[in-house]
């Protein structure tokens, strides 16, 4: 079964920092590029970072440039997001997904709650 689990989020005081992690099982993660997505209350889910299937090539929203780092492991089949200086704006549900030619696989969500 394809499986993608994501995990790490939780509550954190502004300025803080997470580690979120994807790890997956299941299908031949080094072929697939790897994305986070993340949804708040009432708004659209939208994409956050992404990274090459072999890691070579990384993105990072405007919004989160700067202060979030997507890497990965392809030996331990996990992706991970590293974020730093974490703001109330960034509270959302955090996705990863998948994405291979036409297949992608979603991950369920881990909350993260940036407050004080």
């Amino acid at each position: 079964d394809v499986q993608l689990q994501a995990s790490g989020g939780g509550l954190v005081q502004p300025g803080g920092s997470l580690r979120l992690s994807c790890a997956a099982s299941g299908f031949r993660f080094e072929d697939y590029a790897i994305g986070w997505f993340r949804q708040a209350p009432g708004k659209e889910r939208e994409a956050v970072s992404c990274i090459s299937n072999r890691g070579d090539n990384t993105f990072h929203e405007r919004f989160v440039e700067g202060r979030f780092t997507i890497s990965r492991d392809n030996a331990e089949n996990t992706v991970y997001l590293q974020m730093n200086r974490l703001k109330p704006e960034d509270t959302a549900v955090y996705y990863c997904k998948a994405v291979y030619r036409l297949r992608d696989y979603w991950g369920q969500g881990t909350q993260v709650t940036v407050s004080s």
